[in-house]
């Protein structure tokens, strides 16, 4: 699958820098692994050992939603990397049970929004939605709940600036819009600054009205971008 193609909707929630391995938690490893990583046999790798680490935090908590989550963006990004539909499909159906226990949860409703955009965006909108029940409509919908839901948090319209210019490369001025709310927005958290960052990159082109070139670096600025 292309770079950034079903990446955006794990990736995007992973959120801290990677410290000493033996500290680090699935999220800080996917982190590492989606943003910090262009090999794509470490990526697996460091997929596999955040993937591990979920499992453990489940078997101890099995209500863990922090576990559960970072469980189904690895298991999204093994898809990605290794072309399997069905882990694919699999990170979905995580996302979908974590949003039944909570509806308002922005960091799932992302996941969600992106899922269903990268997955129109790799295979068009026909196979998105027979092989996978992928759909850009409800794409769309989840990303503008995450941002309602997200305060205000540069991660929400950053993640949403980088998905609607990839989803379609006409949209600059609501892409505009988008990045420069998340540039004048908070970054508590180290994910916020990296959205943030790529959001205040893509300016330039987009206050040119080049939706192609934005979209270009879009796909260098989301999960596995580094890896071409």
């Amino acid at each position: 699958m292309r770079g950034a193609a079903f990446a955006t909707a794990c990736g995007l929630i992973a959120a801290a820098p990677a410290a000493a391995m033996a500290a680090e938690t699935p999220r800080d490893i996917l982190t590492t692994a989606a943003f910090n990583t262009d090999d794509k046999a470490r990526a697996l790798q460091l997929i596999g050992q955040a993937i591990a680490g979920a499992d453990r935090a489940l078997a101890a908590r099995p209500g863990d939603r922090e576990a559960a989550l970072q469980r189904g963006v690895a298991i999204g990004y093994r898809g990605k990397l290794t072309h399997s539909r069905t882990d694919v499909r699999a990170s979905f159906d995580v996302f979908q049970r974590l949003l039944a226990q909570n509806p308002r949860d922005p960091e799932v409703q992302m996941a969600i929004a992106a899922w269903h955009l990268g997955a129109v965006d790799e295979l068009g909108g026909f196979l998105a939605r027979t092989a996978l029940g992928a759909r850009k409509d409800q794409g769309m919908s989840a990303m503008s709940r995450a941002i309602d839901f997200g305060g205000n948090r540069a991660f929400y319209p950053g993640m949403a600036a980088l998905l609607q210019i990839r989803s379609d490369h006409g949209s600059v001025a609501q892409t505009r819009k988008l990045a420069e709310a998340a540039a004048a927005s908070q970054a508590p958290t180290p994910l916020d600054a990296i959205v943030k960052r790529a959001a205040i990159a893509m300016l330039p082109a987009l206050r040119a009205n080049d939706g192609k070139a934005a979209a270009a670096l879009a796909l260098k600025l989301l999960p596995f971008g580094k890896l071409g």
